[in-house]
C-alpha cells in the first residue's frame, strides 16, 4: 500500500504546531533507534507521530510541511538519493572540512528541506563529525549509543525552536535589508529643483500616507529653462500604494523632460495624459496636476489646473489668497480629448506661492472630526502663520504640524507642499543671479512654534 502523503502547506510545521509533533526518521534500519511511539510520547508529554524512511528517495516522498523534525543517520548511504529538485531559491550546503562524503546525506537533506529542523545521528566515538554536522546546518546532534526517549524528546523540542528562531532571524534580516534598499531608492526618486540663476527661494515638505514609506502618490518638480522661465508642478495620483508612487515618479520625470523640451500648458498636459494612459495599471487611475510657469521677470505666471486645488499666493503686506480656479480642466486620465486652459495671473514684486496636494486640506477638524479643514481653513491657517512672521521651511513645517494636530494624529493621505518666493531686495543684494533651493524635507519632526514677538518680514 502506498504511503499517504499529507496535504502540502505554505509554512513549515515549526511555525504552526500546537503541541503534536511529527518526526521523520531517515535510517536504513529504523528499528535501530529502539524508540517507540508510546515511549517518545510519554517523554515529550504530547502526541508524537513517527515516520520512517530507509533511504533519501523515500524520505523525499514523506517529507512534507507537517514534519516538525528530521532525525538523520549520518551513516546512511547516499546511493538512491535520486535527483530531487532543491527548494526554489535555496543553495546546496557544503561541508566546511574535507569530510564531504561522510556528510553527503546531510547536505542532501538540508537542500531539500531548508525549512525543517534536522538532528544528526552518529556514532558516539565520532564527536568531530557530529560537530561538523552542526556547522554545516543541523540544529543538533545525538549519539546512537546514548539515545533514549527523554533525550530525543528534548532534542526535538530544542531543534524545532532553534530552527524557528533561525528562520525568524533570517526573515528579519531580509526585511531590514529590503527596507534600507527601498529607503535609498525612494530618497533618490525625490526631485532636486533646478533653479540656479532664477533668484527665487524654494522650500518643500513631503509626507507619504503609507506607513514606513518615503514616497507616495504625490509628486512635484521645479525647473528653470534657458529662457529664464521657472516652471513648477505638483500632482497627485489617486491611491496610496507603491504602484501609485511609481506612476507619480514616471509622471514627474516625463513632465521635466517635456518642459525642458519646450512644451507647456495644454500641449504639455495632453502629452502627460498619454503617458498616464500607457503606464497606469487600470483605466480607473487618474492624476490631478497644477502647473505654474513664472515669467523671467518674476512678476507674472501662467496657471494650468487639471482637477487640482489652486495655489495660494501671498504678497508682502497683504493676506494670502487662492489663485483663480474657475477655468481649470479635468484630472488627467478622465477624458480622452480634454483641454486645459492656461490663465495669466499677476504675482507682483515680492510674493510667496504655495502649491500643495489635497492631503493638506482634507484632514479632519473640530470636535469629533466631523468636518474637513478645506481650502478656506488652510488660507486662514497660513495667514495666521504669516502674521507670526514665519516663512520658507518654518512656514511649511508649522502648517503641516498644525494640520496634523487639528486632525488628531497622522494624516492618512499623502501630503506634498512646495513654496516658491521672490524678494526683489534679496535679488539686488545677491546680484540678481542667486537662488536658494533645497531638497524636500521628508518626515522631519516639526520645529517649535515661532515666538509671537518675532519681527515682521516678507513671506518668503
Amino acid at each position: 500500500m502506498p504511503v499517504p502523503v499529507p496535504q502540502q502547506r505554505s509554512v513549515p510545521a515549526a511555525e504552526t504546531s500546537h503541541g503534536d509533533l511529527t518526526l521523520l526518521v531517515i535510517e536504513d534500519d529504523p528499528a535501530g533507534t529502539t524508540i517507540t511511539v508510546p515511549e517518545l510520547s510519554a517523554a515529550a508529554g504530547t502526541r508524537v507521530r513517527i515516520r520512517t524512511a530507509r533511504n533519501l528517495t523515500e524520505a523525499a516522498r514523506l517529507l512534507t510541511d507537517d514534519v516538525d523534525c528530521i532525525l538523520l543517520d549520518l551513516a546512511l548511504p547516499v546511493a538512491g538519493a535520486g535527483a530531487e529538485p532543491a527548494e526554489p531559491g535555496s543553495e546546496p550546503t557544503e561541508p566546511l572540512s574535507g569530510r564531504a562524503d561522510e556528510l553527503a546525506a546531510l547536505t542532501h537533506v538540508l537542500r531539500i528541506a531548508p525549512l525543517h529542523a534536522v538532528l544528526a545521528l552518529t556514532a558516539q566515538d565520532d564527536t568531530e563529525l557530529a560537530a561538523e554536522a552542526v556547522r554545516v546546518g543541523a540544529q543538533d546532534y545525538l549519539f546512537r549509543g546514548e539515545l533514549d526517549a527523554r533525550v530525543l524528546s528534548r532534542a526535538i523540542r530544542y531543534a524545532v525552536e532553534r530552527k524557528r528562531a533561525d528562520i525568524a532571524q533570517h526573515q528579519l534580516t531580509e526585511s531590514r535589508l529590503r527596507a534600507q534598499e527601498n529607503a535609498r531608492l525612494e530618497r533618490g526618486l525625490l526631485p532636486t529643483p533646478l533653479l540656479d540663476g532664477s533668484g527665487l527661494s524654494f522650500a518643500a515638505r513631503y509626507r507619504p500616507g503609507r506607513s514606513r514609506a518615503l514616497l507616495g502618490g504625490d509628486f512635484y518638480d521645479v525647473v528653470r529653462t534657458p529662457d529664464g522661465t521657472v516652471h513648477a508642478m505638483i500632482g497627485d495620483v489617486c491611491g496610496h500604494g507603491p504602484d501609485e508612487a511609481a506612476l507619480g515618479v514616471e509622471l514627474r520625470i516625463a513632465w521635466r523632460a517635456l518642459t525642458l523640451a519646450g512644451l507647456c500648458g495644454d500641449e504639455l498636459l495632453s502629452t502627460l495624459q498619454q503617458v498616464l494612459e500607457h503606464e497606469r495599471q487600470s483605466e480607473e487611475i487618474f492624476a490631478t496636476l497644477c502647473t505654474v510657469d513664472i515669467a523671467p521677470d518674476g512678476r507674472r505666471a501662467g496657471l494650468c489646473l487639471a482637477g487640482h486645488p489652486a495655489p495660494l499666493l501671498a504678497r508682502h503686506g497683504r493676506p494670502a489668497r487662492l489663485l483663480p480656479y474657475e477655468d481649470g480642466g479635468p484630472a488627467l486620465g478622465l477624458l480622452p480629448r480634454a483641454r486645459w486652459p492656461r490663465r495669466q495671473v499677476e504675482l507682483g514684486g515680492a510674493w510667496s506661492l504655495m502649491m500643495y496636494t489635497d492631503g493638506l486640506i482634507e484632514g479632519r477638524v473640530g470636535t469629533g472630526g466631523s468636518e474637513r479643514l478645506g481650502q478656506d481653513g488652510m488660507v486662514a491657517m497660513v495667514n495666521s502663520r504669516l502674521e507670526q512672521g514665519l516663512a520658507g521651511e518654518e512656514l511649511l513645517e508649522a502648517a503641516v504640524a498644525e494640520v496634523r494636530e487639528l486632525n488628531g494624529g497622522e494624516l492618512t493621505d499623502d501630503v506634498a507642499v512646495l513654496l516658491l518666493g521672490r524678494d526683489p531686495e534679496r535679488i539686488r543684494r545677491w546680484g540678481g543671479s542667486a537662488s536658494r533651493s533645497h531638497p524636500a524635507s521628508v518626515d522631519r519632526p516639526p520645529s517649535p512654534p515661532a515666538r509671537a514677538a518675532r519681527a515682521q518680514r516678507p513671506p518668503l
